[in-house]
């Protein structure tokens, strides 16, 4: 950072009024306070968080106006001294809010450190789906070798880190998605089994011979949420990630008890103030997997910061196929002060 330089771009939020009506301002360089670091935001990815905040719909409540934006990779422009990091080293990361900017700040424990095979670009569409995949999988879903699963949404940014984690710990993939482009998607990453959203219960039933599926993982809810718990064997487990299909379903509980079904609730919770998720540890567990390339989002779009507005309404009106990263860095902003 410019030792002169003491304002940035930031797509900020003033009216709650959706994507499209996110603005492009000009606003003071944030200053670290202890325990957190500064960083210089190369690329930024379009999460699912980003547009419920463009309508004041996100959990975390932010006062307007405030700066969109969850999930980011770049270089440490200033750190607190015992957070690990020092000023230049790659990162990519998460905070609360504030991350669709020339810069961002965020608690240490937040960030964590890119490694040299990745780019900064594919760093930026990681942190919220892969870190969710795998708690969604193993501390919620004890997802075992040999097993099956059905994920919807499985060609978005969540379902192809669902699919690729899911692979690589044994289990086989029934994949739900609407259309030809993100059926070869699926295929590409690892899917077994490429099914569409209609009627996708009797597919279910006949690839696995009436037997049903070990889990279902579910970001989309809706009027998929009854029949995702008929196609479940017994002792299956549905666990619910979200509601992007818009509305919150219900289920009536004579289901759980015929067949010991388990619903299980996932909300990874590194966007929060305080969190009992360790994302070191998590990172610690995947960084292996990333850095061979057996961990890799799919890359549906870079678009220029500029255009961020309408890539968050993409997203929002499931236009978006694999993952959107903004690119910040180099954007062609004229210097500012």
């Amino acid at each position: 950072m410019s030792p002169h330089r003491t304002m940035m771009h930031a797509l900020r939020n003033t009216t709650h009024g959706g994507p499209r009506l996110l603005q492009m301002q000009q606003i003071p360089i944030p200053s670290r306070g202890p325990g957190e670091v500064l960083v210089e935001v190369h690329a930024a990815g379009v999460a699912y968080p980003d547009v419920l905040q463009s309508r004041g719909e996100y959990q975390l409540k932010v006062p307007l106006p405030f700066t969109v934006g969850c999930e980011f990779s770049g270089i440490i422009a200033d750190a607190d001294p015992d957070s690990g990091f020092v000023a230049g080293d790659r990162v990519l990361g998460v905070a609360g809010s504030g991350a669709f900017a020339e810069y961002v700040v965020t608690p240490a424990d937040r960030v964590l450190p890119l490694p040299d095979s990745v780019d900064f670009i594919q760093g930026a569409a990681m942190p919220i789906n892969v870190l969710s995949a795998e708690f969604a999988l193993g501390e919620r879903g004890n997802l075992r070798a040999g097993e099956t699963v059905l994920i919807h949404g499985a060609a978005g940014g969540l379902g192809v880190a669902l699919t690729q984690q899911a692979k690589l710990l044994g289990a086989s993939v029934i994949a739900v998605v609407s259309t030809p482009e993100k059926a070869e998607l699926s295929r590409s990453i690892g899917a077994d089994d490429v099914i569409s959203p209609f009627d996708f219960l009797t597919e279910v039933r006949r690839i696995t011979d009436g037997r049903g599926v070990d889990m279902v993982l579910d970001p989309v809810g809706g009027e998929r949420f009854t029949d995702s718990l008929r196609a479940l064997t017994t002792r299956g487990r549905l666990l619910v990630l979200g509601f992007t299909g818009g509305s919150i379903p219900t289920v009536r509980v004579n289901r759980l008890l015929l067949t010991n079904t388990t619903i299980v609730g996932v909300a990874w919770e590194g966007l929060m103030p305080s969190t009992s998720v360790s994302l070191q540890d998590q990172w610690a567990r995947l960084a292996p997997d990333v850095a061979r390339g057996a961990l890799a989002p799919v890359i549906g779009e870079v678009v220029p910061f500029t255009q961020a507005p309408e890539a968050i309404a993409a997203l929002d009106e499931r236009r978006a196929l694999g993952k959107t990263v903004l690119r910040v860095s180099g954007d062609g902003w004229a210097a500012t002060s």
